[in-house]
């Protein structure tokens, strides 16, 4: 027995095994290696996630590129500020389905129902607004409540009765469409006030360039004071923080992307509201999963519900309550859906949603195997999808390709999933 003295471990600590300790991986703190070494932190980094399968959003902001670039070749309207706008739009409603599916992967879990979910959200608007008179608002609330219910009641019957979420989804998604259907009669459609409240959320503009600046803007400083004073309070409780370099750095990159966005969206009719609300939805779940205890509690689901539960964590609570996220996303997206076609129909909530928004949220970087994921990852895979959908189209190339193009992406993604998942289980860090 001997005592390794040179550790940085406590003096009465014994080594029994001075050999494979010396064998051992040491784990660096990423930002301490930056701040050590310097660019050659970043590339000794840049090597060990690389190794370690951690890739990141890398693979699908590549992907997206190589996208915008084959369809700019094909067809210079592609990049348009008129073609870019109506794309930010139209994935609003997707792409705020996703979200909710963000949580639910993050468990390791699957909700089936939320195409349904949102169409009952559209349908339960018109009904109680045109059909029943309703004041606009307060339909708006009761129709984002109904989703909220719906997926509370999934996430019980997941929880407290043991159904697995696939079954309990997928009678959810039979169960919503056939109400759906009851509620807008035998008509089957219900046209939407062209200056309501749900119509103006894709078709309001705001059209003075200061509020896209603006936005940019706020955006840009919010991420600089957010990191800036993360590093600091690292620093005050004597972790490792990024220097102030790299934060300066990452804040002209956004920056760059922010103005440039904002003079796309100026060029056209102005900055959509639809997209100002996704971003607000963007930063404020993104806040919860992130920087608090229950976005912490979610994480530990997706890791371990055996080890969660062992923690004092109150599993079946977190998963109702993500479920209920899930149906309240749901009927936001549904919505925005509405809002675009400016009415409630049969059709909604059907046709290829589900799937688009399970495969934003998957093809965006959210792991299907739990414990891994961000809900930018939504915006990301959304806009992959999206962008597909806008350069087929203005190829005039049919929907079934489309079907298959998106299919392959996404089958692509999941492998990456996949093959990124056994390597880092093999570098020790699964």
């Amino acid at each position: 027995m001997s005592i390794d003295k040179t550790s940085a471990a406590p003096e009465d600590h014994v080594v029994e095994n001075p050999e494979a300790a010396k064998a051992a991986v040491t784990v660096v703190d990423p930002r301490l290696l930056v701040r050590e070494q310097g660019l050659a932190g970043y590339v000794t980094e840049f090597k060990r996630k690389m190794k370690s399968g951690d890739l990141g959003s890398i693979p699908v902001v590549i992907g997206l590129a190589i996208i915008w670039l084959i369809f700019t070749s094909l067809n210079s309207n592609f990049l348009t500020a008129g073609n870019l706008s109506d794309m930010s739009v139209a994935m609003v409603g997707t792409g705020m389905i996703a979200v909710g599916i963000v949580f639910v992967l993050l468990l390791g879990e699957i909700d089936l129902s939320v195409g349904s979910v949102s169409g009952v959200a559209g349908a339960s608007f018109a009904v109680l607004n045109v059909t029943n008179g309703m004041n606009e608002w307060l339909a708006f609330l009761l129709a984002i409540v109904t989703g909220t219910v719906a997926g509370a009641l999934h996430g019980f019957f997941f929880a407290k009765i043991g159904v697995p979420a696939f079954a309990v989804t997928l009678a959810g998604l039979l169960f919503w469409n056939g109400f759906m259907l009851q509620i807008l009669g035998d008509n089957g459609t219900i046209n939407l006030d062209p200056d309501g409240v749900v119509a103006q959320l894709t078709s309001y503009y705001f059209s003075d360039v200061a509020a896209a600046y603006g936005l940019a803007a706020v955006v840009t400083a919010g991420f600089f004071l957010s990191s800036f004073l993360g590093n600091r309070r690292r620093e005050a409780a004597g972790v490792p923080s990024r220097p102030l370099s790299e934060t300066i750095v990452r804040t002209v990159l956004l920056a760059i992307v922010a103005f440039t966005v904002a003079i796309v969206f100026n060029q056209y009719k102005g900055l959509p509201l639809a997209v100002v609300i996704f971003i607000v939805v963007l930063l404020v779940t993104d806040f919860v999963l992130r920087r608090t205890a229950y976005g912490r509690k979610v994480f530990a689901l997706g890791g371990s519900v055996e080890a969660s539960r062992r923690a004092g964590i109150n599993v079946e609570m977190v998963r109702i309550s993500v479920f209920a996220i899930s149906g309240t996303f749901a009927a936001v997206g549904g919505l925005f859906i509405a809002s675009k076609i400016a009415a409630a129909n049969q059709g909604a909530g059907g046709g290829d949603l589900l799937m688009n928004a399970i495969a934003a949220a998957v093809i965006g970087g959210t792991s299907l195997f739990g414990g891994r994921g961000r809900t930018w990852n939504a915006l990301l895979g959304v806009l992959v999808i999206v962008s597909i959908q806008y350069g087929l189209a203005l190829e005039g190339i049919a929907s079934p390709v489309q079907y298959m193009i998106t299919g392959g992406v996404l089958l692509a993604t999941v492998v990456i999933d996949a093959v990124t998942r056994k390597t880092q289980k093999t570098a020790g860090r699964a």
